[in-house]
């Protein structure tokens, strides 16, 4: 066994090291749950690879994700902000919720046709698990309104008389950080050389302002952040979906034969290394971390 991971893993860093010359960047990948529990793991990985003597001031995310806490996310970026200047994430297969929030602090996202983001519902820890808040907090809001008009049923009326009021408040509070952050995010970082318009035909050509990026990017958390838009908390949104409606800038690699090459042939090996060993929930890989 200790023979075939070796091979493994000097394939894996011939295959990263491409990829960190493609993208001039440090290369690194993520794969599993955005936990608390891993963040002081992540600040020293993210450490050791700045300590490298080829460190640079790019960094490139492959990330593979479920998604996880908000507030996970907002500690991450600001480790790897600390450490780089530009920041790019590269999504192979999906980076759901809070993965999707991630790739919203980064200058560029990388996806091809069969890549995914999804709908940003904040998980929140009940005592037990992880839940999406957006969902809890539209039901209320559709059990309150019932109530407001006078057709709500007994037994919605003991369900919403139920619910934990402290629960509810962060539910809400993790709505309302999820906003925050995606609009800082996307202004400062993502929006970051939008200088002109170039899709709106009225304004073509023209200046854009700080406050035409804020509008933008409060547009995009919202649309991202509505259930009734997509339905589902798994749903999985496509690049199409992304860049209309959500006129969402993305680096589409499908037909860009050498980078896809060089993305598909990296992540699917360690993507299928990591299945086979079951145990692996979080894994996380650089060209001197395995």
């Amino acid at each position: 066994m200790q023979v075939f991971d070796n091979t493994i893993r000097e394939i894996l860093n011939e295959r990263l090291l491409k990829l960190e010359e493609y993208f001039d960047a440090n290369v690194i990948f993520y794969y599993g749950e955005i936990h608390p529990y891993y963040e002081k793991s992540f600040r020293d990985f993210i450490e050791k690879r700045k300590e490298e003597s080829d460190a640079k001031d790019r960094l490139t995310i492959i990330l593979n994700s479920p998604g996880g806490s908000v507030e996970t996310v907002e500690k991450m970026v600001s480790i790897i902000r600390f450490h780089y200047k530009e920041v790019y994430f590269v999504v192979p297969d999906y980076a759901m919720s809070a993965g999707t929030i991630f790739c919203m602090s980064g200058n560029k996202i990388y996806m091809d046709y069969s890549s995914s983001l999804g709908p940003i519902d904040p998980q929140v820890y009940n005592g037990k698990e992880y839940v999406p808040a957006l969902g809890y907090l539209d039901q209320v809001e559709k059990l309150l309104q019932k109530a407001k008009d006078k057709t709500i049923t007994e037994a919605e009326f003991l369900i919403l008389q139920s619910q934990d009021l402290a629960m509810l408040s962060r539910y809400e509070q993790a709505k309302n950080l999820t906003i925050t952050l995606l609009k800082k995010w996307l202004v400062e970082y993502k929006f970051h050389d939008w200088h002109t318009h170039n899709t709106n035909r009225r304004k073509k050509g023209k200046p854009v302002t700080l406050k035409e990026k804020g509008e933008r990017a409060e547009e995009i958390a919202r649309l991202l952040g509505d259930n009734k838009l997509w339905h589902s908390h798994g749903r999985m949104i496509g690049i199409n979906a992304l860049t209309n409606p959500l006129r969402l800038k993305i680096e589409d690699y499908s037909r860009e034969t050498e980078l896809r090459n060089l993305i598909r042939s990296y992540n699917d090996l360690i993507v299928e290394y990591i299945r086979r060993a079951n145990s692996l929930f979080f894994f996380l890989h650089s060209k001197n971390f395995f």
